[in-house]
């Protein structure tokens, strides 16, 4: 409906215009508001509602929702981290997202590496793998290993589709880092880069590529090609098992908390007036 980038450099990877492209690649009809915000749109019992994802709502987002014909849908707000939310009611309570800063230099980066992940990561470097770096290439088997492997341990991931969408909409910003024993893969890791920010997005490992700590060579050589190319953070997604969430602090992540989820729908804000 309009034609607009994020304000600032500094944006959720669901409030980049690539991810929108990628939405619409896939059928769907995402609203980019003058300010550049992304809204979804979705249904809940066949009712139509609009989501404003990882992103601040701004002061004058009535008068841009009006101006959209848009004003009058339910809209669920998920601010990316703790504000002020007015003439919504809050449906869930914050969560912490792991967010690692890559604006030092490398090695104070390495310096605040666990004591354990960085000898791991030694291991790893003074071993047989070679690490492989490109872009994704939208039919690459990692997709549907990361699928398989999301379902059998039932974790919530993109569809499949709408990530080999991303790597058509934006093969520039998306990084497949590959782990290589003798010549075969034998573990990868996506980031998916927005503005000066990345976001991990999957990952699939062996047990050839555990055994080779291939998964902290992997994210120490991302973070380093990352910041070379002027990423200042990578985030690491939310908390889920305390296995992940160990290797995630270990790897000098911060577990930050996010302003919770809302919804706004005017008879609701004038009830509360």
């Amino acid at each position: 409906m309009f034609d607009a980038s994020p304000s600032s450099k500094s944006h959720a990877l669901m409030q980049d215009h690539s991810f929108a492209a990628a939405l619409r690649l896939c059928g769907q009809t995402p609203v980019t508001l003058p300010s550049g915000l992304v809204l979804l749109r979705r249904r809940i019992a066949g009712a139509p509602l609009l989501m404003l994802p990882r992103a601040k709502p701004p002061a004058d987002l009535d008068v841009q929702l009006s101006q959209a014909g848009l004003h009058r849908l339910p809209l669920i707000l998920s601010p990316e981290h703790p504000c002020k939310i007015s003439q919504s009611l809050r449906l869930m309570a914050p969560r912490s997202l792991f967010d690692v800063d890559l604006s030092s230099p490398k090695s104070e980066r390495r310096a605040r590496l666990h004591q354990n992940w960085r000898h791991q990561l030694k291991q790893a470097e003074n071993g047989p793998l070679r690490v492989l770096h490109r872009p994704l290439e939208p039919l690459h088997p990692l997709l549907t290993l990361a699928a398989t492997h999301a379902r059998k341990h039932r974790y919530a991931t993109w569809p499949t589709a709408l990530s080999a969408a991303f790597a058509r909409a934006a093969p520039e910003k998306t990084h497949l880092f590959t782990a290589l024993l003798r010549g075969h893969p034998v573990a990868y890791m996506l980031f998916l880069t927005h503005g000066d920010r990345a976001t991990y997005h999957i990952a699939y490992n062996t047990d050839a590529g555990r055994t080779e700590r291939a998964h902290n060579l992997l994210m120490w050589e991302a973070m380093n090609v990352l910041a070379a190319r002027g990423i200042t953070r990578l985030d690491l997604g939310p908390e889920t098992t305390p296995e992940i969430d160990r290797f995630k602090r270990r790897a000098g992540a911060i577990a930050q908390p996010t302003g919770g989820t809302w919804i706004r729908w005017t008879p609701l804000a004038r009830r509360r007036a």
